[in-house]
C-alpha cells in the first residue's frame, strides 16, 4: 500500500509540475515574445543555481568539479540540449497551447529513426507500425479545415519549430546514452552539466541577438507589464528544477507503462486547460489527431514492455510535452 501512494505521489507531483511548466511558459511567452531565448536562459541558470543550492542540503545531489575534458566530450549533448530549449520555446510561442502536443506529435518516430540509423538496428514491424499510426495522428492535426479562425491556424515556421524541437529529442535519447559514462553514470552531474552549458550558450545567444538589450529597454517602459516575466521565470526555473528531482524519483517507483499513462493523462488534461485557459479552438479533427497520436504512443509503450530482452538500467524518461527532460535529460528509444 506505501509502494501505491508512492506512485500515485510521484505521478501527480510530475503532472502538476510538468503542467504549470507549459502553461507558465505560454503566459510569459504571450507577454514577452522577443525575448524567447533570454528566458530560456533564466530557466537554465536558475535551475543550475537550485542543484548548487540543494547540494549543500543533501549528498542526493553532487556538482561535479569543473574540467574542460569532460565539458569538450559533453559539448554534443549541451549543444542538441541548447538548441531543444530554443526549438521547444518557439514552437509553445507560435502554436496555442492545445495545439502543441500536436505540432511535437513526431517525437516518438523520429527517436526511433534517429536510435535506428546509430545503432544500425532494425526496429520491429511492431514498432514501425506504432509510429506509423503517431505519424498519421501528427499530419491529421496539421491539416487545416477552412473554417478555423486565422489565429488557431499554426504558421509552417511554427510547425517547423515544432519539428526540430521533437528531432533534437530523438539526437537527445541518443547522445545521453554516450554521455553518461563521463559523468560515472550520474543522473544529476549529467542534469548540472547540461543546465550549464545551456545557460552559457543560450546567454551567449541573447546577448548576439540584442535580446539582452532589448529587455533593457523594455524595463524602462511603463506599457510593459514586467512582474509576468519576472515571476514566470522564477516559477518555471523551479518547477523546471522539480521536474528533474520528479524524474529521478519515477525511476525508483514506477514502470515506463504507468510514466506513458500519466503522460497520456496529462497530455488530456494540457488540452483541456488550453481550451479554458487561454481560449483555444479545439477541434473534432484535433482531437481525433491528439486520440491517434496516444494510441500510437501506448501501443509502442505495450510493443517495448513484452519484448524479452531486459536492459541493465531504466533510464529516466523523456518528457515529451515541455521538452524538459526528467531527472538527467535521458530519453528512451
Amino acid at each position: 500500500m506505501a509502494v501505491s501512494f508512492q506512485v500515485v505521489g510521484v505521478v501527480a507531483f510530475y503532472m502538476v509540475a510538468a503542467l504549470v511548466m507549459v502553461f507558465v511558459n505560454k503566459m510569459v511567452l504571450n507577454a514577452a515574445p522577443n525575448l524567447t531565448v533570454l528566458f530560456m536562459f533564466f530557466q537554465s541558470a536558475t535551475t543550475v543555481l537550485l542543484l548548487i543550492a540543494t547540494s549543500f542540503i543533501t549528498t542526493w545531489v553532487q556538482i561535479p568539479t569543473f574540467d574542460i575534458a569532460i565539458a569538450r566530450k559533453l559539448s554534443p549533448l549541451i549543444i542538441v540540449d541548447s538548441a531543444g530549449f530554443v526549438f521547444n520555446a518557439l514552437c509553445l510561442r507560435d502554436v496555442e497551447a492545445a495545439f502543441y502536443q500536436i505540432a511535437r506529435g513526431m517525437v516518438l518516430p523520429l527517436t526511433i529513426l534517429v536510435v535506428a540509423l546509430n545503432s544500425g538496428s532494425r526496429p520491429s514491424l511492431a514498432v514501425v507500425g506504432c509510429a506509423s499510426v503517431v505519424t498519421l495522428g501528427f499530419f491529421l492535426g496539421v491539416s487545416f479545415p477552412q473554417d478555423l479562425p486565422a489565429k488557431a491556424v499554426p504558421t509552417p515556421m511554427a510547425l517547423f519549430y515544432g519539428f526540430l524541437s521533437s528531432l533534437s529529442i530523438a539526437l537527445h535519447a541518443v547522445l545521453v546514452k554516450s554521455s553518461l559514462p563521463h559523468v560515472n553514470g550520474n543522473s544529476t552531474m549529467l542534469s548540472f552539466w547540461s543546465n550549464l552549458g545551456s545557460a552559457v550558450l543560450l546567454g551567449g545567444l541573447a546577448t548576439l541577438k540584442g535580446e539582452v538589450f532589448e529587455f533593457y529597454v523594455m524595463t524602462g517602459r511603463s506599457d510593459w507589464d514586467w512582474t509576468t516575466f519576472a515571476w514566470g521565470n522564477l516559477v518555471t526555473g523551479v518547477f523546471g528544477f522539480l521536474i528533474s528531482v520528479a524524474g529521478i524519483l519515477s525511476v525508483k517507483v514506477t514502470s515506463p507503462v504507468t510514466h506513458m499513462f500519466s503522460s497520456a493523462a496529462r497530455s488530456v488534461l494540457q488540452v483541456a486547460l488550453g481550451v479554458k485557459i487561454f481560449g483555444d479552438v479545439f477541434t473534432t479533427q484535433r482531437a481525433a489527431s491528439v486520440l491517434t497520436i496516444l494510441t500510437g504512443t501506448l501501443l509502442y509503450t505495450y510493443v517495448k514492455s513484452r519484448e524479452p530482452t531486459p536492459t541493465p538500467a531504466r533510464p529516466a524518461p523523456q518528457d515529451i510535452e515541455t521538452g524538459k527532460a526528467e531527472g538527467d535529460k535521458e530519453a528512451k528509444a
